[in-house]
């Protein structure tokens, strides 16, 4: 097993074109990949999106240009409240890319949207 480090996570986000998508799932492979491990712990790469995610809307609300991290996804393409903005913001940065995204429904309730045809727009990050 391999805990990421926050610079690899963030250079992998920092690298989904526009038009493509990543998942938390795609970036724990390819880091395992990158480092010879069976497993790439997820929670951690979880926080460090997280992190990532923040800090690059810090940077870009100062003038920086930060990173598409609403590009990064949670397991099936759904998209992550816990982002800047939240599920909304993050829904609509991927429909101005392109992206069609459907409700995601749980317990007879929207929790958020995935991105639809997730297969043709994944990309995935090399090892």
């Amino acid at each position: 097993m391999v805990i990421p480090s926050p610079r690899e996570v963030y250079e992998i986000m920092k690298s989904v074109p526009e038009g493509r998508v990543t998942t938390i799932n795609e970036i724990s492979s390819a880091l395992a990949m990158r480092h010879g491990a069976t497993i790439c712990c997820p929670i951690n790469t979880c926080i460090f999106a997280w992190i990532s995610a923040n800090a690059s809307e810090e940077e870009r609300v100062r003038g920086g240009g930060g990173i598409p991290y609403w590009r990064t996804l949670k397991l099936g393409g759904v998209v992550n409240g816990k982002y800047p903005g939240g599920i909304e913001a993050q829904r609509e940065m991927l429909e101005r890319e392109g992206h069609r995204l459907a409700p995601k429904i749980s317990k007879g309730r929207t929790v958020g949207y995935a991105v639809l045809n997730l297969a043709e727009k994944l990309h995935e990050p090399a090892p």
